[in-house]
């Protein structure tokens, strides 16, 4: 279970940062927390989404997305295991 806290979110961001995904925060029309530009390794948080909504768009696009483990630190590697084998449920 994940806690939404602004440290789960930099450890989301620092998790895409590290294998080569660039994260912005934009306005715009979309719904969702957090999107990702046309298979281009640019995610776009909305940046007036509430902290829940961001770390549930970046929770799921880290679950779905191809990562280079070999990029990942041991605590990262840990973190993205964790994702992928947990149930969200906000």
């Amino acid at each position: 279970m994940l806690t939404i806290t602004n440290h789960t979110l930099e450890k989301l961001e620092m998790l895409l940062r590290t294998t080569g995904y660039k994260v912005r925060y934009e306005k715009g029309n979309f719904k969702t927390g957090a999107c990702l530009l046309l298979n281009s390794k640019i995610v776009v948080v909305n940046k007036f989404s509430g902290l829940e909504s961001k770390i549930l768009g970046l929770t799921e696009l880290a679950r779905t997305l191809e990562m280079d483990l070999s990029l990942l630190d041991e605590k990262q590697a840990a973190f993205l295991h964790q994702l992928k084998q947990t149930t969200l449920e906000f």
